[in-house]
């Protein structure tokens, strides 16, 4: 089932060549899986990128997208509206108390960068310091943030300042980098480009400790990593520790484009009217997907599902011979003795998507949270027919 050789995948010359692209043209989506117009069935273990957290094309996501769009298909962040209300207070339910008060936006760098901005603005300082392998986005805040030449150089060339990159997982080096100058640390509890690494209990912990003593804030960066996909809705949870401001996006909506900053009221109550904003921020059709892939992660007991796979998962690697996983939940980097490409190329003749990491030798893993037992089989039979 999974040996069918891959083909062209067409393209247009108007569209600009930015991003390198999967041998797969999927017009239709179920679950786990994508369907090319020929009836060609893919293995879909990148999720579109972590975004597909409740699979895709889930019938209560498009059931719920339907409606709202029948009714009132957009007005701007000038007038109220029921499902951005009931959306913030679904999240802040879910959120690590005290994490209360929501922000919307359109997509993580604007979520994270308007962390940062606030982060900024409620301290009265400017640096900010982030972690070895760290991805934040390509907006010019996040990029000077963001980890890697290639990346900081756009911020550079903006005057963006840079900020004090600490290597991951050194306490020692972390506290040392945070004094009064600094605003905020911002950190992904488990990186996504980075490898899927985990950060451990006591390097947030001491996270935690340094920006509380020297009065700055302290950001989790979930835009990879939340929304249920490492083994709690948020990341943080998992851990016990809390930040002063919590990002999520990618797997919210379930493909829909939302952003969300999670922040403390005493982080609210720095900011005044104003200070933040965004037109299409909490659009009534992205918050009624938002609300439908909350209730089927519930309903599905998709969180749950995540652990269990991804142990799962874990298992069945090293009983192939990867000695070394990284990651939580359904979020995995399979350490690899050859090129995570090459593999990865080779999936793709089997009709498996899967994802690489800045580190060669990672192939990085994050399906939908709904990912089964079977599936989960399938893509070890592939890996271990890829590996042999």
């Amino acid at each position: 089932m999974l040996t069918h050789e891959t083909g062209k995948t067409g393209g247009s010359g108007a569209l600009l060549a930015t991003y390198a692209q999967f041998p797969v043209r999927p017009v239709r989506g179920r679950g786990s899986w994508l369907i090319e117009a020929d009836g060609t069935e893919w293995l879909d273990v990148y999720g579109g990128h972590a975004v597909a957290s409740t699979g895709h094309s889930h019938p209560h996501v498009v059931a719920a997208i339907a409606e709202q769009a029948g009714e009132l298909l957009f007005y701007s962040t000038a007038v109220p509206h029921p499902n951005r209300e009931r959306l913030a207070e679904e999240l802040a339910r879910r959120c690590p108390d005290p994490l209360d008060r929501v922000f919307f936006c359109n997509s993580g760098a604007e979520a994270n960068e308007n962390a940062l901005t606030v982060a900024r603005k409620v301290t009265g300082r400017s640096q900010i310091v982030s972690v070895g392998g760290g991805w934040h986005g390509r907006t010019v805040a996040t990029l000077a943030v963001t980890d890697g030449d290639k990346y900081r150089n756009g911020a550079r060339i903006a005057g963006m300042p840079l900020s004090t990159v600490v290597p991951f997982g050194d306490i020692k080096a972390l506290e040392a980098a945070i004094d009064e100058s600094i605003a905020a640390v911002i950190v992904e509890p488990v990186q996504g480009l980075g490898g899927a690494r985990a950060m451990s209990a006591d390097y947030l912990s001491a996270a935690r400790e340094a920006t509380t003593f020297r009065g700055a804030q302290l950001i989790f960066d979930e835009i990879q990593c939340g929304v249920g996909r490492c083994g709690g809705f948020t990341a943080a949870q998992s851990v016990g520790v809390t930040p002063d401001l919590l990002t999520m996006a990618k797997g919210l909506a379930s493909g829909l484009p939302i952003g969300a900053v999670v922040m403390t009221s005493h982080v609210a109550n720095g900011l005044k009217p104003g200070d933040l904003g965004s037109t299409f921020g909490g659009g009534p059709v992205p918050c009624a997907a938002a609300l439908a892939t909350l209730e089927v992660i519930d309903r599905e007991e998709l969180v749950a599902n995540a652990r269990e796979i991804g142990q799962f998962i874990i298992d069945g690697v090293h009983a192939l011979g990867v000695k070394q996983v990284e990651g939580r939940g359904l979020l995995l980097g399979l350490h690899l003795q050859k090129p995570a490409a090459e593999v990865q190329k080779a999936l793709f003749k089997k009709r498996v998507l899967t994802g690489t990491a800045n580190e060669p030798d990672i192939l990085r893993l994050m399906p939908p949270l709904s990912f089964s037992r079977a599936e989960a089989t399938l893509l070890l039979g592939a890996l271990s027919e890829v590996l042999r």
